[in-house]
């Protein structure tokens, strides 16, 4: 899906990491080109950084060629398990209405992930993808960004309508130019993380999380399975801890014997880390979009960080996409800001909850977690109150000004561990596979991604619907779960009733469920997803809320 009719001069992206390189080949998917700027030589593909895909991250990779190819070379796991010591106090799987067409966890290293973005990238006309270029400086005027770049070659200058910064952690300069804040936290801890080549059997397919064990104590350790017999083990350690000093002493080799016990490892990769928790004041800046860990920071116990900045890169392209083909007023890029604000803002506060958990910072807190490890061996509702970190899920916009409400479908809140919300208004579609109306099989998100989706239930009025669809600018598609659905696997995971009308944004995620709506009420729920002004209806204005 793509358009030839973009309008203006390629966007410009900063940094290509994940998010850049995702938001460069979305925004090729509406046709529109871009240049992508990052201020390194070349590729550094150093350790294992952010690992663990979650699902609807790998729908998003698998609409640009990617996320199948990744899942296929990652290490699946269905199961977290947390100990306390060396008592697992509970494991859980992970549920999904419908038929998905990934695992909910993928773990592979977010070095082979940029690697493969990468050989779509160089496969895609519409991605100018450019090594090399610091970004000095960035203006703004009303038609356009200017950005100026250092180069070995010397100074050059891009002229773009818009400008998407996802150029990670280290936007200081950036952050500065734009004049927004980045408040937050900076947790004294260290984290210790090795990548270690090992035959573990019977690891390969869990998450693990030990609270306080015997060769960690009083403090974590988390471990991961990765491709080719690899394993991310990630200790917390002290404030001061010395790595160099560690390896000379032989430290480290017996702190990772205290895992593996007499098997025989390799050392990948190792390294040190302290986590923040911050975020910007505002992600939009004008004609500047702020994405991923330029935006925002948070601890990676439930990986939220990688998982955050791809959904950031989808309701960015979407939107510039809109906007720039004139398919939606300025207002849509507001909500870019208060959808992605707000799921940062819940990021933040889940990732904080658990570092709070994990790295009690006052006697009455560790006081706290004592008390719940230890009731959480024989009672099942104190393991409820045990965080070892909720793992990445999608953001649900059901408060968004985009976002139709529905008193027969109210969002019943943020479900139980390892499970989703029932569908409905802001909630992302099920995924299923589906008939394409060009005959062969697809899937129910592959449709929705390609535009506004009207989907109808049972008997409608299809003039309406159809004088809708015609009603707004841009692609909007209208099928009948009927004959998309024969198998009605999507529609029992939608959970749809005769008269209904399922509103679908090009993001995959629910604007509205209307039933037996009118036409005036199907056009005003397209209008509000793509923020436009609607006769019967005030236009959103700068002030849209998004939270759950």
């Amino acid at each position: 899906m793509s358009s030839t009719s973009w309008p203006h001069g390629p966007v410009a992206v900063l940094g290509a990491g994940p998010v850049g390189q995702t938001t460069a080949l979305l925004l090729a998917r509406w046709g529109v080109p871009t240049v992508v700027l990052d201020r390194r030589p070349e590729r550094d593909p150093v350790g294992s950084k952010a690992i663990c895909q979650q699902r609807d991250v790998l729908d998003v990779w698998e609409s640009v060629g990617a996320g199948a190819r990744i899942a296929a070379e990652g290490v699946t796991w269905t199961t977290a398990r947390t100990f306390h010591r060396d008592a697992e106090l509970f494991s859980y799987e992970f549920a999904e209405p419908g038929r998905p067409a990934f695992p909910p966890f993928v773990n592979i290293s977010q070095t082979r992930s940029e690697e493969i973005l990468d050989e779509l990238i160089v496969r895609e006309a519409l991605v100018d993808l450019r090594w090399g270029h610091r970004v000095v400086d960035v203006a703004q005027d009303d038609d356009g960004v200017t950005v100026r770049c250092e180069t070995a070659a010397g100074p050059v200058e891009f002229r773009a309508p818009y400008l998407v910064a996802c150029g990670g952690a280290r936007s200081d300069e950036l952050r500065r130019l734009l004049g927004v804040s980045f408040d937050g936290h900076t947790f004294d801890d260290r984290f210790l993380i090795c990548d270690i080549r090992a035959d573990l059997p019977g690891w390969a397919g869990e998450r693990r999380f030990y609270f306080d064990p015997e060769w960690n104590p009083g403090r974590q350790v988390l471990i991961h399975p990765c491709p080719d017999s690899t394993f991310r083990i990630d200790w917390q350690v002290p404030a001061g801890y010395d790595l160099d000093a560690e390896v000379a002493s032989g430290a480290l080799d017996a702190r990772i014997r205290q895992i593996i016990g007499d098997a025989d490892y390799e050392i990948v990769w190792k390294s040190v880390y302290r986590f923040h928790s911050r975020c910007v004041d505002r992600m939009r800046c004008g004609r500047v979009l702020i994405a991923g860990d330029a935006a925002h920071l948070v601890s990676p116990f439930g990986a939220r960080g990688l998982n955050s900045g791809v959904a950031d890169a989808e309701n960015a392209a979407w939107k510039i996409a809109y906007v720039g083909h004139g398919w939606a007023p300025e207002a849509l890029l507001d909500s870019y800001h208060t959808e992605r604000h707000a799921a940062a803002a819940e990021n933040i506060a889940v990732t904080t909850a658990t570092m709070d958990f994990l790295v009690p910072r006052t006697e009455r807190q560790a006081r706290h977690r004592a008390e719940i490890l230890a009731a959480a061996a024989t009672d099942p509702r104190s393991r409820d109150r045990v965080d070892s970190g909720r793992l990445a899920e999608p953001f649900w916009y059901v408060g968004s000004a985009l976002t139709t409400p529905s008193v027969e479908r109210p969002f019943a809140g943020r479900p139980p561990r390892g499970q989703s919300p029932a569908a409905g208004p802001g909630v992302l579609l099920p995924d299923a596979p589906v008939t394409m109306p060009g005959g062969g099989r697809g899937r129910a998100r592959e449709l929705a991604r390609d535009g506004f989706l009207l989907l109808t239930a049972g008997a409608v009025d299809a003039v309406a619907v159809r004088d809708a669809a015609g009603a707004v600018p841009g692609p909007v598609r209208v099928l009948a779960l009927a004959e998309l659905d024969p198998d009605g696997i999507l529609t029992e995971a939608l959970d749809a009733h005769p008269g209904e009308v399922w509103v679908v944004r090009p993001d995959a995620h629910i604007a509205a469920v209307l039933t037996d709506p009118t036409i005036e009420e199907i056009t005003a729920a397209l209008h509000r997803a793509a923020a436009h002004p609607s006769p019967k209806e005030e236009s959103p204005d700068g002030a849209l809320q998004a939270s759950r």
